[in-house]
């Protein structure tokens, strides 16, 4: 609540700019908002009964008990278990409710007054309460039974603080057997959790301990065990170790890792799987680290050693060596899903025109570019056709809606929204839709749309035939002035649009692990960066929450990287991501290479799949913003060529929704040859949300 709290100023102008409704709602329901604030910014600042006097009047508004919540939160060091009870009992199965409850166990656990929690605690209040329940029957002095009170924590690779004093009396009662330790131990292991394994390791029976610490030592410190396992006993367990220190040896240090094991390959008696494994890794590594042995190392991987990783790796470094005969026997390789999907579709495509087999190449482009996707995108344009973009709308039902809007859950999730408390309205509006039907999560989403809650339409409307309803899942949000500052700050607006969309999906309060904040995902240092450099304004971390202020310096931050590389839009976004000096590196490995294999060579997975979300992004909010869009060639200009913004009336590419023709690849034994299928009644894919893309 506190939290909360400190970011609400700035999101109470943000809910107001981004919050305007359709169906606008009575004056005194703005009054109540208005109250609201005042009375929660009262109670969470200082806690006590001041609040009252500010809320009164609101004990019949859906949210008034997050105010009181508030305030007890604040006063958590000395609320009595009596207060807290109390208000548990008059808001039964409320999200504030449940969060006090946690919070107040959690302070009774500090307090070791463990009557008192053992009386509020409930089952299914997460690990660490868990284990502070098992401190509370410890402190009664009842013995810990094991398949009861552990088994279930025994499985988790790693456990938070409250279960060390359990763990060590389950270590004192004699519960944790060899086979027990060992059996978390691999569970741990294989989550690479190596300071689990150290803690467990004390435990084991003098013989098994050695090799336990070296399991550990292998995940934490791979280079020293490689080093140290020349004297190792060549048993199961250092087999085992052996295998887990040369996998993570090779992720940073490939060379080093293919030298040890040329070295501790004859010394062990792995597994065929075990060596398969350390193969695959060294392997894979080169080839990330586009070693000159990488190619031939990826091809000549045993069946068992092969995964989907390797594969497409094999077809990466192919393709970044431009050796079009490797790249097409790669491509043969892929598993039949990796087939399928439109990257490998594409650049199956691009060999085969290499190979000088145009016929099937622009067979396959033509299936390729009925899709609204990067590489649908980038199809099309060696088609020099049309884009295939086809939008539909949600029908409108008004009673529906209404009833809606009186669902006690959905009507605190938007209220609590339009006050500024987005965190918590989402956790409401996760709540009320849970397990309900596809048309009600869509009409949910398309009212929270319209109120200008764009991030649970953008990931509501994530699948199926939702994935057409373009003005929903890119919405254009003028008001917070992304077109206006784009132009100011120098950089075209379905850009800046498309950073925004891949970044936050609207949500501006998002916050990465990283310190990222708001709509354009800005470091609190470099946003001040930013700031001093263009002579504007700076408050502070906390005012990148705000969409405003987000966005001036956003726009800002992506011209600086533009600048950086000539003005290229794509590389811009590599930067964006990755940090700009890491695209310098690349740049100087491959800079020769076109765009499109540069992309594809990009080492990093999440770069990558950014890069390539957010020009296909850059192409939809252009045709939301200009009715037809720019070919996406255009904004991928060759690595040191200077980009030039588009005129004024610059022409652009026609979008429309076709009905796409079905290709069916022939057996990869034979030449890939693709006979079109009659055009099917359905339209064209409309634009799908990348794989593994990072969303909340």
């Amino acid at each position: 609540m506190a939290h909360a709290f400190r970011r609400l100023a700035g999101l109470v102008l943000a809910a107001c700019a981004m919050g305007a409704s359709l169906h606008a709602r009575a004056e005194g329901t703005e009054a109540q908002r208005t109250r609201f604030r005042q009375a929660y910014a009262t109670a969470a600042q200082q806690g006590g009964d001041a609040w009252r006097a500010q809320a009164a009047g609101l004990e019949s508004y859906s949210i008034y008990p997050y105010i009181e919540a508030a305030a007890l939160t604040h006063d958590l060091r000395t609320l009595d278990s009596a207060r807290v009870q109390d208000y548990i009992r008059r808001y039964p199965g409320m999200i504030p409710a449940a969060d006090l409850r946690r919070d107040f166990l959690g302070e009774l656990a500090r307090r070791k007054d463990w009557p008192s929690f053992t009386a509020m605690y409930q089952p299914g209040l997460g690990d660490s309460l868990a284990c502070y329940n098992l401190q509370a029957k410890l402190s009664r002095g009842e013995p810990l039974v094991f398949e009861t009170d552990m088994a279930d924590l025994w499985r988790k690779a790693s456990l938070p603080n409250s279960c060390d004093p359990v763990i060590a009396a389950a270590h004192d009662q004699g519960l944790l057997t060899n086979d027990r330790l060992w059996s978390r131990i691999d569970i741990a292991a294989d989550a690479g959790k190596g300071g689990t394994v150290a803690s467990l390791a004390q435990w084991l029976s003098p013989d098994d301990m050695a090799a336990g610490q070296h399991l550990g030592q292998a995940l934490n410190d791979p280079a020293t065990a490689v080093r140290d396992a020349a004297n190792w006993p060549d048993t199961p367990r250092h087999r085992q170790a052996v295998t887990l220190a040369l996998q993570r040896l090779a992720r940073k240090q490939s060379t080093a890792a293919d030298t040890a094991w040329a070295q501790l390959g004859p010394r062990f008696a792995l597994t065929e799987q075990q060596r398969g494994a350390i193969q695959n890794a060294i392997a894979l590594f080169h080839a990330t680290d586009f070693d000159e042995t990488a190619l031939e190392r990826l091809a000549a991987l045993p069946p068992g050693a092969q995964t989907d990783a390797t594969r497409e790796w094999r077809v990466r470094v192919a393709l970044a060596r431009q050796d079009w005969t490797a790249a097409l026997s790669a491509l043969d390789a892929l598993g039949t899903t990796q087939k399928e999907d439109g990257e490998w579709r594409y650049f199956r495509a691009v060999v085969l025109a290499h190979l000088g087999r145009q016929a099937d190449a622009t067979t396959q482009l033509r299936s390729v570019s009925q899709e609204a996707t990067y590489f649908g995108f980038l199809a099309a344009d060696k088609l020099n056709t049309g884009y295939a973009i086809c939008p539909s709308s949600m029908a409108t039902d008004e009673a529906r809606e209404a009833a809606l809007l009186r669902e006690p859950g959905l009507d605190r999730a938007f209220e609590l929204y339009a006050v500024g408390l987005q965190k918590i309205a989402r956790r409401e509006w996760t709540a009320a839709l849970n397990g309900r039907d596809t048309e009600t999560q869509r009409l949910a989403a398309d009212l929270a749309f319209r109120k200008g809650w764009y991030d649970r339409a953008v990931f509501t409307l994530s699948s199926g035939d939702a994935l057409r309803l373009y003005e929903q899942r890119f919405p254009l949000a003028r008001q917070d002035g992304v077109v206006e500052q784009a132009t100011q700050a120098g950089i075209e607006a379905p850009w800046a649009y498309a950073i925004i969309r891949a970044e936050s999906a609207w949500m501006s309060d998002a916050r990465s692990g990283a310190d990222a904040r708001g709509l354009m995902q800005l470091l609190p240092g470099t946003a001040a960066n930013v700031a001093k450099k263009n002579g504007l304004g700076w408050s502070g971390g906390e005012s990148l929450y705000e969409p405003t202020t987000n966005i001036i310096l956003g726009t800002r931050y992506l011209s600086e990287m533009a600048q950086r590389f000539n003005g290229a839009p794509w590389l811009a976004c590599a930067a964006y991501n990755a940090g700009p000096y890491k695209v310098d590196q690349w740049v100087d490995a491959r800079g020769t290479l076109d765009p499109e294999l540069f992309v594809v060579s990009i080492p990093y997975k999440e770069t990558r799949e950014y890069v390539a979300r957010v020009m296909a992004f850059a192409v939809i909010y252009d045709w939301r913003l200009n009715g037809n869009a720019l070919p996406i060639s255009t904004r991928m200009t060759r690595i040191g060529s200077p980009y030039t913004l588009p005129a004024p009336g610059a022409v652009r590419k026609p979008v429309t929704c076709p009905a796409p023709a079905v290709a069916k690849p022939a057996p990869p034994s034979t030449p890939a040859v693709l006979e079109p299928a009659p055009a099917a009644a359905s339209s064209a894919p409309a634009a799908q949300e990348p794989k593994d893309a990072s969303q909340p």
